[in-house]
């Protein structure tokens, strides 16, 4: 009798440890599925913040190279021949400088904005689509366990219930309007 008393107390503590390890598990896979979900608002947050500020900067650096060259060209409508060659002469000079230049330094500036902005929205896009794998990964790892025996004879006993895979709402998966 004696023995008896003694294996079930220990089938009763392995039971016991078995409902507090799986329930801490379920509550581990939780907690994977909430920071995962942080994961994904942080790059939106990237892509927005990185998104906005490269375009802005490529939009300004495009404007003044725009009006650099328009007020060139009206310069020289104003000019008189005189004055357009003393000019031609001058620019002829200042060419040969930027040819050197252009040399050691073969891409302009405003195609390294639009190549940084390239890269940016590539590098953003690249996050955020890893972000929303993690979430989708710890989503399906929780929902298996809810519907594997035994774990979810715990799951249901804690009234836990699948979560919901990530999908971008209709107008989030249109890509972003970039208007330069």
């Amino acid at each position: 009798m004696e023995y008896a008393l003694i294996v079930l107390a220990v089938i009763l503590v392995i039971f016991i440890i078995w409902i507090i390890s799986t329930s801490n598990s379920l509550n581990r896979a939780i907690v994977k599925i909430e920071e995962a979900s942080s994961g994904i608002d942080v790059a939106l947050t990237k892509r927005y913040d990185t998104l906005t500020k490269m375009i802005e900067v490529v939009k300004s650096y495009a404007k003044h190279e725009k009006e650099t060259l328009f007020e060139t060209i009206s310069l020289r409508q104003n000019m008189t021949t005189a004055e357009k060659i003393d000019a031609n002469k001058k620019m002829n000079s200042n060419l040969e400088k930027i040819y050197a230049l252009a040399e050691n330094y073969p891409e302009l500036k405003a195609s390294e904005n639009y190549n940084t902005l390239q890269k940016s929205i590539a590098d953003t896009e690249e996050h955020l689509q890893a972000a929303r794998r993690m979430y989708n990964s710890n989503v399906s790892i929780y929902n298996q366990k809810l519907v594997t025996f035994p774990t979810s004879i715990i799951a249901n006993a804690k009234g836990l219930t699948k979560e919901t895979f990530f999908e971008a709402e209709d107008v989030k998966k249109e890509d972003v309007k970039i208007d330069l």
